[in-house]
């Protein structure tokens, strides 16, 4: 590979921009390529590190451009402006991208296999059901709060009341309202199977990967927090520790600091908000019945809530997970509670 060409892309959907910075970091050349040209472009070009954002598609042409020889860092698309110069434009662009490669201080994102983005499309079609299904139960909430029938929050409940509200032929429901809420109560039911045929399929795909297996012995982790994690993290080597994987997802304190003086506030909130969701959610379960066992885990999350409060020490819980995550993928070792 000739490491002193860095060669940075912005990509697009159908015309590409392309500029080639030599090892002094000045720009050797630049090009407009169409989508049919690229692959051509690099196949007749020296080997070289090739830097794009990670962005739609990225992965795609990460793979194909690997394939040619090269060495592809995909860096994420909000810290890249930080190396803009002059106004922005496609040529600016790819230029700030070849940049930051060379700078070599942006941790890069792991170029994920097919198998993994099929892993994470699942998890996001998933997501925006529920997102769907959320939406729903509240528009139907609110339709029977302006008649006056207040209904229970969660799905669970919602679904048990709304099916006594339609058959309660005494309560008042004029019936274009009735027929209303009995078309939304089915549209609720085909989400809910839908859901259930997404959620087979992710546990199904956690089953037959030996990773998510052993991501699943660990406390907090069932099959839909562990293929997430998976198709998140890859295989983990872009960090350096499960203290980066953490903070990569926001579950570290906000730091402000100036004059030597540090201010530590709540948690970042950075990176993937839906893994972060669920890293909580399976922490809040370990947390709930921490008191039930006696392993050094659960000991130190019923201290952390004695000291800190509930809600802290759950946030602090999920951190620890990431963090064990990372160890447990890495180590290729399933988690063992250690006992008393």
């Amino acid at each position: 590979m000739n490491k002193s060409t860095t060669i940075g892309i912005d990509l697009a959907k159908t015309v590409f921009f392309v500029v080639v910075l030599d090892q002094r970091g000045k720009q050797a050349r630049r090009k407009k390529l169409r989508r049919s040209e690229l692959l051509p472009f690099l196949a007749n070009y020296p080997e070289a590190m090739i830097a794009m954002e990670a962005c739609s598609g990225a992965h795609y042409w990460a793979r194909e451009m690997e394939s040619l020889g090269h060495v592809v860092e995909l860096l994420p698309a909000q810290h890249i402006k930080g190396y803009l110069r002059g106004q922005k434009n496609d040529y600016n662009d790819a230029e700030a991208i070849a940049e930051a490669a060379q700078h070599g201080r942006i941790r890069t994102v792991a170029v994920k296999s097919v198998e993994q983005q099929l892993d994470q499309s699942l998890h996001r079609l998933r997501q925006a059901l529920v997102a769907e299904q959320t939406r729903l139960v509240n528009r139907a909430r609110a339709l029977c709060a302006e008649h006056g029938l207040i209904m229970p929050e969660g799905k669970h409940r919602f679904r048990h009341s709304l099916v006594a509200l339609l058959e309660d032929a005494e309560n008042g429901l004029p019936w274009r309202l009735r027929e209303l809420l009995g078309r939304q109560y089915q549209l609720f039911l085909g989400l809910e199977d839908e859901l259930a045929w997404y959620e087979r399929e992710i546990k199904k795909q956690a089953a037959e990967n030996e990773t998510c297996q052993r991501l699943m012995s660990i406390p907090g982790y069932g099959p839909i927090v562990s293929s997430a994690f998976y198709g998140w993290m890859g295989s983990g080597q872009q960090f350096r520790s499960g203290r980066d994987v953490a903070a990569a997802l926001g579950l570290v304190p906000k730091q402000y600091s100036t004059g030597g003086r540090a201010v530590l506030g709540g948690i970042s909130k950075r990176g993937d908000k839906h893994l972060r969701a669920l890293l909580v959610h399976g922490a809040r379960a370990v947390a709930r019945y921490a008191k039930r066992h006696d392993d050094r885990l659960s000991r130190w999350v019923c201290n952390l809530i004695e000291r800190r409060g509930y809600n802290k020490a759950v946030v602090a819980l999920a951190n620890k997970l990431a963090r064990i995550g990372w160890a447990v993928v890495t180590k290729e070792q399933a988690y063992a509670a250690i006992p008393v």
